[in-house]
């Protein structure tokens, strides 16, 4: 009996949908745009945003599942490719393995297509060693190695640009201050062992904390923006407020501390270097089904108005982009510098 696609499976099954249909045929829109002064401005693409955010309501995903929080990281990373960076560069990639160096991209584009089927028959392998692929990108950083959530790295350059991600539906009481009072070690960490990586930190926060905790809301929204501006912590924040109905909400696992994130793993510590990580097998997903979820996704709302300007995703994308840029030399990232030249 075929094994069944686990809820992961399938999310990313209609996550990379979405992903195409907003991209046909890999050709992304231009995000800049140029306002009456003549300065530079990143329009996010939110209409894909709030079809990824339905995935996970939509197959009531929990926490455990992963895919609540994956829906962050394949948005920015698909804004990557659309400020101009190369598809294979910005994990997760938009198709599996979603971890790729890019030296094994070349080689794949280099050898005869008997010896690319076997290394992508490998490479897609669930278990190391004969999987070669890992399913997340952990960097080491000054003490420890840290999994980061949105990479851009390469062999020449090394890591250019990281960025963690974090999302909160409920227990806002709880667990709001411990997850962004933890960034702060994290960021320190990456940031004193690669300089010059564009470093950030995006949090998706569920509306309804407005109403349950108000206080913890202004509070939070004060502590992510002193966030970004320290000197030895993030280059850029942003937030994301995240509406949508009660009948179906999405379970974090903060109310059962055994259901929580293991910081040790969090922080990497579980991980000896060079050990790789186990890779998810992706059971193909019968197309039919997404089909169906494409037509089913609950509605979601971007709260734009509640998050300050210097926390905005525009902002917080336009800052990455342009600090990877300015860290490197011309010929690199021509894509990306042609698209800020051509803003209309």
């Amino acid at each position: 009996m075929a094994a069944e696609p686990s809820t992961k499976a399938r999310a990313w099954a209609i996550f990379d949908r979405i992903v195409a249909d907003a991209a046909p045929d890999g050709v992304h829109t231009n995000p800049w745009t140029k306002n009456d002064a003549g300065s530079l401005t990143y329009e996010p693409d939110y209409d894909t945003l709030v079809r990824l955010l339905g995935v996970p309501l939509y197959l009531e995903a929990e926490t455990t599942t992963g895919v609540p929080a994956l829906t962050l990281d394949v948005w920015l990373s698909y804004e990557l490719r659309r400020a101009g960076f190369d598809p294979d560069a910005a994990w997760p990639r938009p198709t599996a393995p979603r971890i790729l160096p890019g030296p094994i991209v070349s080689l794949l584009e280099k050898v005869t297509a008997k010896e690319r089927d076997a290394l992508w028959k490998r490479l897609r392998a669930s278990t190391p060693p004969a999987g070669a692929a890992a399913s997340s990108a952990n960097i080491l950083g000054k003490n420890y190695l840290k999994q980061v959530d949105v990479v851009m790295s390469n062999w020449v350059a090394g890591p250019e640009l990281l960025i963690s991600t974090k999302r909160m539906d409920s227990s806002f009481g709880k667990n709001a201050a411990n997850r962004v009072e933890e960034s702060y070690g994290d960021a320190k960490n990456l940031r004193l062992r690669h300089p010059l990586a564009a470093l950030g930190f995006v949090y998706g926060l569920r509306s309804t904390i407005f109403q349950e905790a108000p206080d913890k809301a202004e509070w939070l929204i004060d502590l992510l923006q002193k966030l970004g501006r320290e000197d030895d912590a993030y280059h850029a924040v942003s937030l994301i407020i995240i509406e949508y109905g009660d009948h179906l909400a999405v379970n974090d696992g903060s109310d059962d501390p055994g259901d929580g994130e293991d910081p040790l793993a969090e922080a990497g510590l579980t991980t000896p270097i060079g050990e790789q990580t186990e890779v998810e097998l992706e059971i193909e997903v019968d197309q039919t089904e997404v089909d169906v979820a494409l037509t089913a996704l609950p509605r979601v709302i971007i709260q734009h108005e509640r998050v300050p300007a210097d926390l905005q995703p525009g902002h917080f994308i336009a800052e990455m982009v342009r600090r990877v840029l300015d860290a490197t030399p011309v010929n690199l990232h021509k894509e990306a510098r042609l698209r800020r030249k051509q803003a209309q």
